[in-house]
């Protein structure tokens, strides 16, 4: 049985940092693309962040670019997300999929996605 288990949402205040964490098990994580994506009340889901089974490579959403880093550990099926400088609409459940690296879908396709979590609530106070 797959799972994905994220943890860290909290409530913060603007300006301060956060890391979220997405736990996976019954796949091989190795061969899985990892992306965070997140949705508000009343509004759409967004992609975040994304990371690549091979090589690493990521992407970010403009809105988070130089703020949030995506990185991951194989040996620790884990892929985290470092959120820095938050701001009230950085507020938002966070989520995070996965998808089979060789598929090669793009990382910000927020519904293409083999398996996600349920999510952790993210609550930045101005």
């Amino acid at each position: 049985q797959v799972q994905l288990v994220e943890s860290g949402g909290g409530l913060v205040q603007a300006g301060d940092s956060l890391r979220l964490s997405c736990a996976v098990s019954g796949l091989t994580f190795s061969t899985y693309d990892m992306t965070w994506f997140r949705q508000a009340p009343g509004r759409e889901r967004e992609f975040v962040a994304g990371i690549r089974w091979r090589g690493g490579s990521t992407s970010y959403s403009d809105s988070v670019k130089g703020r949030f880093t995506i990185s991951r550990d194989n040996a620790k099926n884990t892929v985290l997300l470092q959120m820095n400088s938050l701001k009230p609409e950085d507020t938002a459940v966070y989520t995070c999929t996965a998808r089979p690296g060789i598929r090669q879908i793009p990382l910000n396709a927020t519904t293409r996605y083999d398996y996600r979590g349920k999510g952790t609530q993210v609550t930045v106070s101005s």
